[in-house]
């Protein structure tokens, strides 16, 4: 009876999503995790998909040089052919443990953040785990101890731990190195410049932080017009210093604002994907259109 309540009281917000017509304005070609809808696939600039795939609530996306794509989902990672689907290679984990986040390494390893067993491992091609990192945490429901997690070229770990409202980044034997709190930390990313983008969850705001933690940028939850902040989930910030907001619509705004928008530094939306005919909650995306390996670090987000 509670699920069926809850479900009438989104028919007006869903009724709204559909009728509204969609908008394709992003200046990228972008793969996005669709976490909502079950899917990873890519975007064209048109709003029209080239390619996709069932997955089981994903989160986290990479396209890797060799054209394949790597995402994680509720219960494992994978490596997948475009535009074959074929699996390649694949993690799995099982029971109340969960993965919101991978990373495409060196040499075909895949660092995986395992919220249940609360570590981060770094998984070769033959399935071997050749690093493992405990981790802190006084949370005690395994979703909501993590999400975003990055490796940084220095070889510490930067990790947004959500229920414990802190950005933690641990060096390679799981010390913590660096604290930084924040309600509803979803996740940093850490930028050449050597500050830290932080994307916030449910406390509704994009911050830019220095080394030693001082705001040098940020927008507020109603800052942008027509994208009020709300879960606020990936971030990529772009070689031409925009930033790539996926602004994840669950916890009652669904429907209610674009999932995808970019935002250049002076806070102006160059571009957004206003889509919920093809796409639900968008958690993660990729720009494609831009240069890099991000197994060697050289993809911000």
């Amino acid at each position: 009876m509670k699920w069926i309540f809850a479900s009438l009281l989104l028919l007006p917000i869903l009724s709204i999503a559909q009728d509204r017509q969609p908008v394709h304005t992003l200046n990228q070609r972008c793969l996005i995790a669709d976490y909502g809808g079950n899917k990873v696939c890519i975007v064209e600039k048109d709003g029209s998909i080239s390619w996709q795939m069932q997955a089981s609530r994903p989160q986290d996306v990479w396209m890797l040089s060799n054209g394949n794509v790597l995402f994680s989902h509720v219960h494992g990672v994978k490596e997948v052919t475009v535009p074959a689907s074929e699996v390649v290679w694949e993690y799995k984990t099982e029971g109340r443990n969960e993965i919101h986040a991978c990373q495409p390494l060196e040499g075909g390893v895949v660092m995986i953040a395992e919220s249940g067993t609360m570590r981060i491992v770094e998984v070769n091609r033959e399935m071997k785990i050749v690093k493992e990192v405990r981790l802190l945490t006084e949370c005690k429901n395994p979703h909501g101890r993590m999400r975003k997690v990055r490796k940084t070229k220095a070889g510490t770990y930067i990790v947004g731990q959500y229920s414990d409202a802190v950005v933690r980044e641990y060096d390679g034997d799981g010390k913590i190195v660096r604290e930084l709190k924040q309600k509803n930390a979803f996740g940093a990313s850490l930028l050449p410049n050597g500050n830290l983008l932080l994307s916030t969850g449910d406390a509704h705001v994009i911050r830019e932080v220095d080394k030693d933690d001082k705001v040098v940028w940020e927008i507020t939850e109603n800052e942008l017009p027509g994208n009020p902040l709300r879960f606020v989930a990936g971030l990529q910030r772009l070689p031409n210093g925009n930033t790539l907001v996926c602004n994840w619509g669950g916890h009652g705004h669904i429907g209610q604002q674009p999932q995808i928008f970019e935002v250049t530094r002076d806070k102006k939306v160059a571009g957004e994907l206003f889509d919920f005919k093809q796409y639900k909650t968008i958690s993660g995306a990729c720009a494609l259109d831009i240069e890099g390996d991000p197994a060697k670090f050289e993809v911000v987000r």
